[in-house]
């Protein structure tokens, strides 16, 4: 996974945050849950990548 680029998630939350402003509570509830999980994954991909072994191919 890429680099976490903190304008790009400023800009990202400054979207939900228009969205919500505009009255589309679905669509900002829908893109906070999208942002999260790419966040998890970047998480849990720096996670691996300090374990210093990589994993096996059936490893998922």
């Amino acid at each position: 996974m890429t680099e976490l680029d903190a304008r790009q998630l400023a800009q990202r939350i400054d979207t939900v945050l228009d969205i919500l402003v505009g009255g589309d509570t679905h669509s900002a509830i829908n893109n906070l849950e999208i942002l999260k999980a790419e966040l998890l994954a970047h998480a849990a991909d720096e996670r691996d990548n300090r374990s210093g072994q990589p994993k096996s191919p059936w490893e998922i």
